[in-house]
């Protein structure tokens, strides 16, 4: 590795100028590590959904109890993660990095333990706190660990098996709920991690950088945990609160004065907790932007994409994971490729062409209709895989590797937190779209197929349906009829599709033009100043 040092680890003995020998620090095996790690946060992201139903009817959950499954596990990782980075900065990624696994593989397996649903809530929170400590710790260790020269091929690497797992999870989930058990879902972390921190305590090498933070910014995490839990709790409730609601607007509210606040706090604190310094750096700026519009892309419409299979298509869980197989294996595929070109040829041109091909699948899935075969499907998402694995990969460098080496684990949470919060904001905001063209074309719609007119007080729950896909038949309604319903609420489902997916490839547009302010990381150089303990 370049400009690095090596210490013992009493701090009184002069530095040695040589690399961590042996297979120890390697950097390809500290990437196989990570990826053991993020695998299970990743996966966690995904495998869940499929597992609700089965938590619900065998705990007795309720459809609140049930969401904050899902939800709680996102508010922890979310509002953590910058924080996380920052305690890997001053303690070391490798200590954090273990931590997390650890942390992770036993919250999982005591989720699997659990009788109450209670209880599953709080180990999914600590789960979302634990994975917070990794992800950027990953980033940190893969940062300070490969040469300036292959650190993009890397987090290509990184990037695939973050796309996989992803998508992966919807598979592996119905696999096991369907043949093992729900708890089988959250058992799995426990191999999984029990391998990684073996690996890790064997393989990996801790980096502090030579300016390393060594106190920690209290006001500061807990004003910007704050605004973090504001935003995205008003994101995640949006939907059912309606954007004009009060409690939408208050809790939106709250976020923008705990963020004005934190600006001021951060620019008169001596180690502030979020260097805004760092974003002074035009490049790393737009990487955040362009990291967050990607996800709002991305996780908003696959919202959409698992209702239009399972319920408009009648796939099951299982198979409509295998339907999206198209755009897993461009990922794949997709982002050691990306890593190799952005290393060759920069950031900035591949980073504009994967987000104007992202816009295009984009437009070609809003075309998708009641009707649209496998093939047709196949284009569109193998396209958006072609286009999303670039963005993943060359976002990420250009935010950590415009980072400072001592801010490397800042950096990874803020990539990080730039997809939670862009993923929340994409399904927010998309559903709002889909909520907005069902609201307004249900009852045309119905009218026109000569249905008879929905009694008093059922058009919201026909319209709640209809939003993901299920058309909303009585018991009992005569099959002529139910095919007429049936019909209409597909057709009026994947219009708002077909709209929320437009709103996705305007913004993908928007994300390519983000993209040319983009530039290689001034500071990729990626073990300059650490050193290795």
């Amino acid at each position: 590795m370049t400009s690095s040092t090596t210490v013992a680890d009493s701090a009184s003995e002069p530095p040695i100028a040589d690399a961590p020998k042996g297979l120890r620090g390697h950097p390809w095996l500290t990437l196989l590590t990570v990826a053991l790690g993020v695998t299970m946060v990743a996966l966690d992201g995904t495998i869940v959904a499929i597992a609700n139903p089965a938590i619900q009817k065998d705990l007795g959950a309720s459809l609140a109890d049930v969401q904050w499954i899902t939800n709680g596990y996102l508010l922890a990782l979310a509002v953590a993660l910058i924080t996380a980075g920052k305690l890997g900065d001053r303690f070391g990624h490798r200590q954090t990095f273990l931590i997390g696994v650890v942390g992770f593989a036993l919250s999982s397996a005591a989720i699997g333990f659990s009788g109450e649903v209670s209880l599953v809530v709080a180990f999914r929170v600590l789960q979302g706190l634990c994975g917070a400590l990794l992800m950027p710790a990953a980033l940190g260790l893969l940062r300070a660990t490969f040469p300036a020269e292959k650190l993009n091929m890397a987090i290509g690497i990184w990037g695939a098996v973050i796309g996989a797992s992803t998508a992966a999870g919807p598979i592996v989930g119905g696999l096991l709920v369907e043949h093992v058990n729900w708890q089988s879902v959250f058992f799995i972390n426990a191999p999984v991690g029990v391998l990684a921190v073996v690996l890790g305590l064997l393989l990996l090498v801790d980096h502090r950088a030579e300016h390393a933070p060594r106190s920690f910014d209290i006001p500061g995490i807990v004003l910007l945990s704050g605004a973090m839990f504001c935003l995205i709790w008003a994101l995640i409730n949006a939907a059912d609160w309606h954007w004009t609601d009060q409690r939408t607007l208050l809790f939106l509210g709250l976020a923008a004065v705990c963020f004005a606040v934190f600006v001021f706090w951060e620019n008169r604190t001596a180690e502030p907790l979020l260097p805004l310094s760092m974003f002074r750096s035009v490049p790393l700026s737009a990487g955040t932007v362009l990291m967050l519009l990607m996800a709002f892309g991305f996780m908003g419409g696959l919202f959409f994409v698992t209702f239009y299979l399972q319920n408009v298509h009648g796939m099951s869980p299982v198979d409509s994971g295998l339907r999206l197989l198209p755009l897993t294996a461009m990922m794949i595929v997709a982002s050691p490729l990306a890593g190799a070109l952005i290393t060759k040829f920069g950031p900035r041109a591949p980073l504009v062409i994967a987000m104007a091909i992202t816009a295009v699948a984009m437009f070609g899935m809003s075309r998708l209709d009641v009707n649209s075969g496998g093939l047709e499907m196949a284009v569109w998402f193998a396209l958006l895989g072609l286009g999303l694995g670039p963005v993943m990969v060359g976002a990420t460098e250009v935010i950590v590797g415009n980072a400072p080496i001592q801010h490397a684990g800042v950096a990874g949470g803020l990539q990080q937190a730039a997809m939670q919060v862009g993923g929340s904001l994409g399904t927010s905001v998309l559903g709002a779209v889909m909520a907005g063209r069902v609201d307004s074309a249900l009852p045309e719609k119905w009218a026109g197929a000569g249905l008879p007119p929905m009694p008093k007080g059922a058009e919201s729950k026909a319209s709640d349906a209809v939003e993901v896909g299920i058309a909303p038949v009585p018991k009992g309604t005569p099959p002529e009829v139910a095919g007429k319903i049936t019909a209409v609420a597909h057709d009026t489902f994947v219009s708002g599709m077909g709209l929320a997916f437009t709103v996705a490839a305007v913004v993908s547009v928007v994300a390519a033009l983000v993209a040319a302010f983009t530039k290689r990381g001034e500071n990729a150089d990626a073990s300059g100043g650490a050193v290795h303990i």
